[in-house]
């Protein structure tokens, strides 16, 4: 009978996960799919759209830009450390202990939230295609649950086999998704679109308001952070890694932007309104199977996203365990496995909870996507700004601070700020006015666990 051993009972620093498992591309596989770039031409640039019109591509670019000073402030981190927590680690070696315990607590929520968010958006597509294919729906509960089960099991079973199905799974639907971009800019012409340079039609608040939903897309490049302990020669791949999905995520994205805008306009539908984008797109190249094809893309990447989030949610997870944020038992990894069981498990069920709850009570996939997603992003930036505010500290500790070191930091740091502030102001309506709040109330029980965690540990013994 297999059973489980406690975590760090293997070789020093292993924590009880399997060392070497992972090569270059199976480590850069983790960030890539939890990004889910599939799922971004499909559902969130025509959210895009809807604010910043033809600035779309603008938004990109910006978004672009500013995730790639978040990436390089990463990749030198990773230089010198990996381990299974991943920004929280970076963060807790130079801030304060609650400032540590702050990007620990986001970074769980994060990473479990943009796991419920690509359930949603699962169960969403999952039942257009069988609607399509037989006229009926299934139960979008049963849907999600079906996806979080798979996504532990194989989580669970084995990281090799999950990097490497999620890689594969990318790499197919992003080459459909490229497919019929080239062949819409080949009908298009060799010309450009200059409505779309000019920037016809759009205002400096919808910019503002797009580039915060552009951040969406790129949430989660870092997650290859998170198989330090498991990747082979970690402080050289996990960097290159972190470099390369966001500048090939970024790439990608700002294509997909232009031509899907392009596209649309040429058959007179806007993109801002678009149910099904990447079909009509792959009309107006003139290969609408493809769009069917994507359409299926975009169900296996919400997948792959699902498993990737628990992946790297949970072995956030098992380190907040050996640090005390979290409870003991979530420390242990499985025998033969070698992988956190427990804490896939308790990831995973945190996962599809919420949206499995709202689901029952109606709600649609793409809103469960919308909001989840805008709820770990509150996550993502507040913990990508402390690790960036942590920098230059930790290079003068690792004598690699160089005059200038602070530039490209506290750039990254202030990107985060005005993102963050996008976010919160003006105050959004609906469901969206009130995530901070469910974001605050969440962070405040992670910090009261923190301080009477730090409260017991320093209270004197008592005498028998």
């Amino acid at each position: 009978m297999e059973t489980p051993t406690q975590a760090g009972a293997q070789s020093a620093g292993g924590y009880g996960l399997r060392r070497d498992a992972l090569s270059p591309m199976e480590t850069l596989a983790q960030s890539v799919s939890t990004i889910a770039p599939t799922t971004t031409p499909a559902a969130t640039i025509p959210l895009v759209c809807a604010l910043a019109g033809n600035g779309t591509w603008l938004a990109y670019v910006l978004a672009t830009a500013a995730i790639l000073l978040v990436a390089l402030c990463i990749s030198r981190f990773a230089r010198y450390s990996s381990s299974p927590g991943s920004l929280y680690t970076y963060a807790s070696m130079i801030l304060p202990p609650s400032l540590g315990a702050t990007a620990a607590w986001s970074l769980l929520l994060a990473y479990i939230a943009t796991g419920s968010s690509v359930i949603g958006g699962f169960y969403h597509y999952a039942n257009l295609l069988l609607h399509d294919a037989t006229g009926r729906v299934a139960s979008g509960v049963f849907l999600a649950l079906l996806v979080t089960a798979i996504s532990i099991g194989i989580a669970w079973r084995d990281v090799k086999i999950s990097a490497r199905l999620m890689l594969w799974i990318e790499a197919v639907s992003v080459t459909l998704i490229m497919t019929v971009v080239v062949l819409v800019l080949v009908r298009h012409g060799l010309h450009l679109d200059w409505t779309q340079l000019r920037l016809r039609g759009m205002t400096g608040s919808g910019l503002r308001l797009g580039l915060v939903l552009a951040l969406f897309s790129f949430v989660g490049f870092e997650s290859a952070t998170t198989l330090g302990a498991e990747a082979r020669n970690p402080l050289k791949t996990i960097p290159r890694a972190v470099i390369q999905s966001a500048l090939l995520a970024g790439a990608i994205f700002i294509l997909c932007a232009y031509t899907e805008v392009l596209g649309l306009r040429t058959v007179g539908q806007d993109l801002g309104k678009s149910e099904a984008p990447m079909r009509v797109l792959a009309s107006v190249g003139g290969v609408p199977v493809l769009g069917l094809l994507i359409d299926i893309g975009v169900l296996v990447s919400m997948f792959a996203g699902t498993l990737a989030c628990i992946t790297a949610a949970a072995r956030v997870l098992m380190l907040m365990s050996h640090n005390g944020l979290a409870h003991g038992s979530l420390r242990t990894t499985h025998a033969r496995h070698e992988t956190p069981g427990r804490a896939i498990v308790v990831t995973g069920i945190a996962a599809v909870a919420p949206v499995a709850v709202l689901a029952a009570r109606g709600a649609s996939g793409l809103d469960v996507y919308g909001w989840m997603g805008s709820l770990a992003t509150y996550g993502f930036i507040v913990t990508y700004a402390l690790v960036c505010v942590a920098l230059p500290r930790y290079l003068r500790d690792h004598a690699a601070y160089r005059p200038g070191a602070q530039i490209i930091p506290w750039l990254a740091f202030a990107a985060m700020l005005l993102a963050l502030f996008g976010n919160l102001y003006p105050v959004p309506e609906g469901p969206y006015g009130k995530l901070p709040f469910i974001y605050l109330a969440y962070l405040c029980a992670g910090m009261l666990w923190f301080f009477l965690q730090r409260r017991r540990e320093e209270a004197p013994p008592t005498e028998s």
